[in-house]
């Protein structure tokens, strides 16, 4: 376990306040901030409610305690605490790796604060040099989409729940482990190409969606970061 992940998790769980609704991430590092909100709620008497971004943290936060809502019930969120599998300088990020980037990009559009929990390993120069592009697709579309992502450059790898069987999101859909062998330069203009391609559900790219992003070290330290 990344003791790096702990730090920033907890620490940004201390940023919710009472009334507050609060969109909840998905991922190893989110699962620290699911676990000091806890805390706060049973000892402290916090009242929140969570809107989870996937079936995983729902079930998560329900185990914990942590009270929950949904989209039915509030049209904006006061903050949003969500992971990363990669950040840049600039908090653009790639998502995805958990499978969750369409109900995460959804509850980061209508958030009016975003902050994002990493340990140090997760910020990069660029973006994609190493991580996989996650893309999610709608299962007709499949060959459409694979043809236009290699046209791009991309090397298309379909994601697996085991062999033979492609991975389903939460919402249905399966999703494409796209690499760029040179990264993204241009994250923003990547997105909006990828957006234009019909069959493509969501990417992974997370341009001008962050607005702080918690860095924590082994030796305890959060490092806080905002958007230019």
């Amino acid at each position: 376990m990344s003791q790096g992940k702990r730090t920033a998790g907890r620490a940004a769980a201390d940023l919710v306040d009472t009334g507050m609704r609060v969109g909840l991430g998905t991922g190893s590092t989110v699962f620290f901030t699911l676990e000091r909100l806890a805390e706060r709620v049973q000892g402290e008497g916090l009242r929140m409610v969570g809107v989870p971004t996937s079936v995983d943290t729902e079930r998560k936060a329900t185990a914990m305690g942590i009270p929950l809502t949904t989209l039915d019930q509030v049209d904006s969120l006061d903050l949003t605490i969500d992971g990363a599998d990669e950040i840049d300088a600039r908090l653009d990020m790639v998502k995805g790796g958990g499978g969750a980037l369409l109900r995460e990009k959804v509850i980061a559009s209508i958030s009016r604060r975003e902050v994002i929990v990493v340990d140090a390993a997760k910020v990069v120069e660029r973006l994609c040099r190493k991580f996989l592009l996650p893309v999610e697709v709608v299962p007709f579309a499949r060959p459409v989409v694979r043809r236009a992502l290699e046209q791009l450059g991309g090397r298309v790898v379909l994601r697996l729940a085991e062999p033979g069987r492609a991975y389903v999101t939460d919402n249905g859909n399966e999703i494409f482990d796209v690499a760029f062998p040179d990264g993204i330069a241009d994250a923003a203009r990547m997105e909006a190409r990828l957006d234009a391609i019909p069959g493509i559900v969501e990417t992974g790219l997370f341009c001008g969606l962050a607005h702080e992003l918690f860095i924590g070290h082994d030796d305890g330290r959060v490092e806080r970061r905002r958007r230019a």
